[in-house]
């Protein structure tokens, strides 16, 4: 049914799912309501018990410019007997596929649908979107809200903010401050460092039980002196002859090659695909390495922030008991403090993020192995990094 409703008697609704409106874009739909009126209505249903009778179910946006337009009458379709979950998927179904609902607001909708009992797979084909979209727009609701934010005006892309939600919020601020500051020199480059700090929190510690063996120090060692001295003949021996060639110019090649030059086409195509699967590959492990030396300094502040607290507990402990130097000075009794649990970086439950194992806590150590340490007979070494 459609009639003539007075705008006070229409309501927005509380659960929209959009709640970002772009400032520009309204005040345009306002001028063009002043200069032509409201060409397409707002959709509305019946409700009781609220401040007017009519609820909106699409068209907020236009209501909203209508009232900063003056007018105190729309057009509009009201649908009778429909219920809230009903109506709601019907608010989803025309604001979804508009470029300015923004990322986060999709997801946030899904997920209501979800928590209604909704399956992904149901999502996907009301809203003709595939499963894997769904998914992944889901999986963006782990995010920390500094970066949904970023993530929310289109500063950070969608396919790298789904890597970075994947991480634990102390990870997802590193990776997100780092690309908004320039960083990396393109999303793939972010992509591939938040990829390496996800498979530093897949692993059970990062420093090793024991140290490699000379042998396993020889071996790689091998491995980068084979693998340094094939990269650096493709600087010394191809690129030289790459730049020498660029410099003849076509009609000369087409002379001196003639027929030949389809294969040596057919070559040079080859060999593109090649140098672009190698860079591609590279990029990841540059990735990866840098990855792992953050969360290998992160790490090792966070052993010496547990040693400090260690520290200070049991400073409190010998300041409690006045015997308890007297005790230690005699070797009647040594009395080492309970070490401080670890607290864990927030993060909300996800359909698609896993959970990081906690970082391993050192071992507490005797007071005979701490001043051992302390004389630098006991240490952790870098090489001692877990490579995965």
């Amino acid at each position: 049914m459609y009639a003539d409703l007075r705008i006070d008697q229409i309501v927005p609704n509380p659960d929209q799912p959009r709640k970002f409106f772009d400032k520009d874009a309204h005040r345009e739909l306002t001028e063009s309501i002043k200069e032509n009126g409201l060409l397409q209505p707002v959709v509305v249903r019946v409700v009781e018990g609220e401040e007017a009778p009519h609820m909106i179910v699409a068209g907020e946006r236009r209501w909203r410019a209508c009232k900063e337009a003056g007018l105190t009458a729309i057009p509009a379709r009201i649908l009778e007997d429909i219920d809230e979950e009903k109506a709601f998927v019907l608010s989803i179904s025309e604001n979804v596929n508009r470029a300015d609902m923004t990322i986060m607001e999709e997801a946030g909708a899904y997920a209501d649908l979800v928590a209604l009992g909704w399956k992904p797979e149901g999502v996907a084909k009301t809203f003709g979107k595939t499963k894997t979209h769904i998914e992944w727009r889901l999986g963006l609701l782990t995010l920390r809200p500094e970066v949904a934010e970023w993530v929310n005006e289109g500063k950070i892309k969608p396919n790298l903010s789904w890597h970075i939600a994947q991480l634990t919020w102390k990870h997802q601020m590193i990776v997100a401050t780092r690309y908004m500051r320039g960083d990396f020199d393109s999303e793939a480059d972010a992509t591939n460092f938040a990829q390496g700090l996800r498979m530093a929190e897949d692993q059970t510690s990062l420093v090793s039980e024991k140290e490699p063996t000379v042998e396993e120090k020889q071996e790689r060692q091998k491995a980068k002196t084979k693998t340094t001295d094939k990269l650096g003949r493709v600087e010394e021996v191809v690129m030289p002859l790459l730049e020498e060639l660029t410099k003849v110019k076509p009609e000369e090649l087409a002379d001196i090659l003639g027929a030949d030059l389809g294969r040596y086409v057919r070559q040079m195509d080859r060999l593109a695909s090649q140098v672009t699967l190698a860079r591609r590959v590279l990029r990841q492990a540059n990735g990866i390495a840098q990855a792992r030396q953050v969360a290998w300094e992160a790490a090792v502040a966070d052993v010496k922030e547990e040693k400090a607290k260690e520290a200070l507990v049991q400073g409190e402990v010998k300041a409690d008991d006045p015997k308890g130097s007297e005790a230690e000075a005699q070797g009647e009794a040594e009395v080492e403090a309970k070490p401080v649990a670890k607290k864990a970086a927030p993060k909300p439950a996800s359909p698609r993020a896993k959970t990081a194992g906690p970082a391993k806590r050192p071992a507490s150590k005797a007071p005979a192995q701490k001043k051992a340490q302390a004389k630098g007979e006991a240490d952790v070494k870098p090489e001692a990094v877990a490579a995965k």
